[in-house]
This record gives structure tokens, C-alpha cells and sequence, in this order.
């Protein structure tokens, strides 16, 4: 057996590698973000953007029943009028989603149809590239909230991720932005030791190291976070679910949480990244769909009743849409534009943006009609108060979802 070193543990604890280093991430416990408590203004705007990984299928969440070319293409994945959750007497939304069908009613919700950009890719890497940078031509290296964080005086915990992994929406040109991981550090048990730097060992490894110590810190942090907690008998454990295994990672009601804590202490934080994964369905996809869009509903509806009243906006997302015909299994293969969400309590809920013909596609696929860079423009704008030219390479157009 070969012996475990210090260096094959970090590396396989997912502490080094290209991913972890490359980003400039600084690993924060929560008590460091929780310690710029009242660093902010009352009335400062809040951003929470959820990213679903896996490539969402936008047509069987935000459903255009009424559409017979929807049914000719699905037959056998596809929602009828008695199905869906009306938003009006064409549109409606999953069966799962009944929290947000109860905002949409109370007009905290926004459901943005057709978003997405021009000359589309159905590659998940290329794809995740373009929606977290912002640029659809030549994906850089910068996160649009990263470059915004720039505008913003560039401490690291005024952007914060609680995701396993600090995502390239977050990153600047030389640092990043705050990385406080909900779940726990893998170790190997009885081992210890290995957040101690070394003498004489290399850079990366000496700081892989230290993020590792940082880690090891959060997750002492985050239990004693929920140890504190009183037992919640009907809490939904989202854990372990295979369904998951897109990216992401299964606690959003976790991370949610923890966002939640955050907001209500008042710290400086003002954008927040969260994720689910698992929605790449080639297969079966009906069920399956359904239960990971329960998962969202239930997290995200509570994360906004608990926020109502405040200054928060969350925004919801993922990678590209499905294809409009369903395939030989039941499911759905990657596709393009789909639908964005955006709510809380200071949204202009409805529908926006006009729903892509069914018949007239782009290879089979749907064609955008709102271009992402314009719901991005509006949160900058509106949520984060900062120029959105300034973030999104001089871009102009603006979709306005929250205010009068």
C-alpha cells in the first residue's frame, strides 16, 4: 500500500490543483464573514445567485402547455393543461414548484422566458464559462460579479461563495472572491497534521496547506453553526442524492441557510453564490426533473419568506435550456436558451421577455430572445447599485426586474 504523504493527501483532499489555486481563492470561515456584521447600509441591496448545473430543461419547468407543437415534440415527457401550475392560460409552471407558484401569485416573482445569447454552445464547460463571465464571445478569465467586486473596493467577503468549490463567477484578475465551503473537508480518519506548512516545501503547497488549515476551520465553524440550531423534524435532507452528481452539490437548503444567517447579522457581504447540480437528464427525465425542481422550490421559497421585507434578490440560472424534441429515453439532450428567475420582495414579478417559437428553431433549438447580459445589466443596476457598463465591456441593454 503506498504510504499516505502530506502531498497526496492535499491533492486528494481536492486542496491542490489547478482549480483550487488558480483562482486566487481566500478560504474564510464564517466567522470572518460574520465579523463585518454592521459594516453595511440598511437599505444595501442584496444579490443571491443559484446556479443549477447540468443544463436545466427550461421548457418542462416554465411549461407553454397550450402549445400543441410542445406535446407533438414530447410525447411522452410532456405537461398537460392539468398538469402545470397556471401563470396565465398558456404558461405554466412544474408541478414541483409549488412555492414559487404561490409567488408568482403574490407577485414576488419574475419569470424571465427565451434567455440566453448569441451563437450558443451546448458544451457545459464552455457554457458555465460564458454565463459566469459574462462574455459569450471570449470567455476571460474574470467573473462578472468578480469584476464587480473590483468597482466595489475588492474585499474578498463582499462576494462570497458556499459552494465546495469557488466558481469562476467570482474570480478577479489576481485574487478572488471569499470561499467558505458548507460541507465538510475530506479527510482520511486519524489524520492530522496536514495544515501545518512544511519547511522548505513549495509555494503552492505550503499556501495548499494553509487553505486546507482554513478549511478544516470552517467546517469546526459550520457545525458548531448547526449544533445551535433547534432540531427541525420536518428539515429536508438533501444529501446523497445521485441525482446531484452535475456539478453543485446537494445541501442548498444549507447554503441558503447560511446565507440567510449572514443577511440578518448585517454583514458587508452584498452577492452570494449557491448551487445545485445534478440536471443534465438525458434520461427519464419527468421524475427525475421533478424531484431536483421540488429540491430548488423548497429551498429557495424558504430563503425568500425568511428574507421578506428585506433588500434581497435572488436570481436562479443554469448553463443552457434542452432541446425542444425529446429523445429516445425519456429525456432531453443539451440545448439553449431557457429561463431565469429572479425574486423577493422588491421584484416587478410576471412574466418577461417573450417565450421562443417551438416551430421556429435553430437547429433544433431554441432561439433566445433576451439576451443574459441584459438580466445581468438590471442586477448590477438595481440590486448592487453600480454601472453595469463598467462590469459587462461597455454592454448597454438593461432589463429592469426589481423597483416600481
Amino acid at each position: 500500500m503506498d504510504t499516505l504523504t502530506r502531498r497526496k493527501f492535499l491533492i486528494a483532499s481536492g486542496v491542490v490543483g489547478a482549480g483550487a489555486l488558480a483562482a486566487g481563492a481566500t478560504a474564510y470561515t464564517l466567522k470572518d464573514i460574520l465579523a463585518t456584521a454592521g459594516d453595511r447600509p440598511a437599505d444595501a441591496g442584496t444579490l443571491v445567485l443559484v446556479t443549477l448545473y447540468g443544463g436545466n430543461d427550461g421548457l418542462n419547468t416554465v411549461v407553454p402547455y397550450a402549445d400543441a407543437s410542445y406535446q407533438d415534440a414530447r410525447p411522452g415527457i410532456a405537461y398537460d393543461a392539468g398538469e402545470v401550475l397556471r401563470l396565465d392560460d398558456r404558461t405554466g409552471l412544474n408541478p414541483a414548484m409549488k412555492g414559487f407558484h404561490r409567488l408568482f401569485t403574490d407577485g414576488r416573482l419574475a419569470v424571465v422566458r427565451g434567455v440566453g445569447y448569441p451563437k450558443p454552445d451546448r458544451s457545459h464547460f464552455r457554457s458555465m464559462d460564458i454565463w459566469q463571465t459574462a462574455d459569450p464571445v471570449r470567455p476571460g478569465t474574470t467573473g462578472w460579479l468578480g469584476r464587480w467586486l473590483d468597482t466595489a473596493g475588492g474585499d474578498p467577503r463582499l462576494a462570497v461563495s458556499f459552494e465546495p468549490a469557488l466558481p469562476p463567477l467570482l474570480r478577479r484578475a489576481t485574487t478572488a472572491g471569499a470561499a467558505a465551503a458548507t460541507g465538510p473537508a475530506r479527510r482520511a480518519p486519524g489524520v492530522t497534521g496536514f495544515g501545518a506548512e512544511a519547511a522548505g516545501e513549495p509555494p503552492l503547497q505550503a499556501r495548499a496547506a494553509r487553505c486546507f488549515a482554513d478549511l478544516d476551520r470552517i467546517d469546526q465553524m459550520i457545525t458548531e453553526v448547526r449544533d445551535a440550531q433547534p432540531d427541525d423534524p420536518d428539515a429536508d435532507d438533501d444529501g446523497g442524492d445521485p441525482a446531484t452528481g452535475t456539478g453543485g452539490r446537494a445541501e442548498l437548503g444549507a447554503q441558503l441557510d447560511l446565507v440567510a444567517q449572514c443577511v440578518e447579522a448585517g454583514v458587508a457581504t452584498r452577492a452570494f453564490s449557491v448551487s445545485l447540480g445534478g440536471f443534465d437528464t438525458h434520461a427519464d427525465e419527468k421524475q427525475l426533473q421533478e424531484i431536483l425542481l421540488g429540491k430548488v422550490d423548497k429551498a429557495v421559497t424558504a430563503f425568500a419568506d425568511r428574507m421578506a421585507g428585506r433588500p434581497v434578490t435572488v436570481a436562479v440560472y443554469s448553463e443552457f435550456g434542452r432541446r425542444v424534441r425529446a429523445n429516445a429515453s425519456d429525456g432531453t439532450d443539451h440545448g439553449t436558451a431557457s429561463n431565469v428567475f429572479v425574486l423577493g420582495s422588491g421584484v416587478r414579478g410576471g412574466l418577461h421577455g417573450e417565450q421562443p417559437s417551438l416551430t421556429d428553431l435553430d437547429d433544433g433549438d431554441l432561439k433566445h430572445t433576451v439576451d443574459f447580459r441584459d438580466v445581468y445589466a438590471g442586477l448590477l443596476s438595481d440590486v448592487l447599485a453600480t454601472d453595469p457598463a463598467e462590469v459587462l465591456g461597455g454592454w448597454t441593454g438593461r432589463l429592469a426586474l426589481t423597483g416600481s
